[in-house]
């Protein structure tokens, strides 16, 4: 598979390279993101791509959008590439990565839904009991299920910073009550719905981070990506049992062995391996394929 680790399109204005996204331009009222195959673990871009990623997350994310219209608008438009790319060599290296969304405010909030005790939110309840505020059962293992998925925010931050979690109090003074208890409760919802339909299919979302933005009206959306093997942890059910971290679908594979390296978890990220690079790709395919019968 080819890989694309940064996309340079000629006429179109470049707005922002983020980790793993470029998003271009196209008028006032849209723009065209690329999903590159970068990859991201601890905050920091690896120097090698993860050949078909971008094309995966894309799919995987434009499938969920559909699914949640019931619940939530999202900024996919109709707009085929071929009217924005010209060059018809450009489009065909971007492949499925590149979509044309509409422009819309994004808020200042990242929207976490965990259904299993695990990552940052193991290790504030071993410390306190809770998540983000939210009192928890005593006596929970690594990975447990939760009784309910709970709602665990944390801020936006810049490229290089590290994301910070925050309790839902927080959210009202950066958003306002109604639109705060909007997000929370539209992200509950998705989950809901997205979790059950993956354990049909043999996947367990332990956790998963949504993004929203406003419309001109105030009307709120889903935007950026959703529950992919980017932002949400995707574990085998077949092999999951509490106490121990399961085995996953998503980048939790590259940061495990990230984890066994001497780094410091500072720029710049180390060299992959190809095997990680191949187990890697092959796994964010599986996923797309278990969840999207692709």
């Amino acid at each position: 598979m080819t890989a694309l680790y940064q996309s340079d399109l000629s006429g179109l204005e470049l707005i922002n390279r983020g980790k793993v996204r470029d998003i271009y331009a196209v008028d006032d009222e849209h723009m065209l993101i690329v999903t590159s195959d970068r990859l991201s673990a601890f905050d920091v871009i690896l120097p090698q791509p993860i050949p078909g990623k971008g094309e995966v997350l894309t799919r995987v994310s434009s499938f969920w959008f559909r699914r949640m219209e019931d619940i939530i608008p999202n900024h996919l438009t109709d707009i085929p590439l071929a009217e924005v790319v010209k060059d018809a060599e450009e489009r065909a290296m971007l492949g499925d990565r590149a979509i044309v969304v509409r422009r819309l405010k994004p808020l200042p909030v990242e929207a976490i839904v965990r259904g299993y005790i695990i990552g940052s939110g193991w290790k504030d309840y071993q410390k306190t009991g809770q998540v983000c505020g939210i009192d928890l059962p005593p006596g929970l293992q690594l990975a447990d299920k939760l009784p309910q998925a709970i709602y665990t925010p944390s801020t936006k931050a810049e490229l290089g910073e590290h994301d910070e979690n925050v309790d839902f109090a927080h959210t009202v003074k950066l958003l306002g009550r109604e639109l705060a208890e909007q997000v929370r409760d539209a992200s509950l919802k998705i989950y809901t719905k997205a979790a059950a339909h993956a354990l049909e299919k043999g996947i367990i979302i332990a956790d998963t981070k949504f993004e929203f933005g406003l419309d001109d009206e105030g009307r709120l959306h889903i935007i950026d990506e959703a529950l992919t093997p980017d932002s949400s942890r995707f574990w085998p059910a077949d092999r999951y049992r509490p106490g121990i971290s399961p085995p996953s679908f998503d980048k939790q594979f590259v940061r495990d062995y990230l984890e066994t390296l001497d780094w410091d978890k500072t720029p710049p990220g180390p060299e992959l391996p190809r095997e990680i690079i191949d187990r890697t790709a092959e796994k964010y395919r599986e996923a797309e394929q278990r969840l999207t019968g692709a």
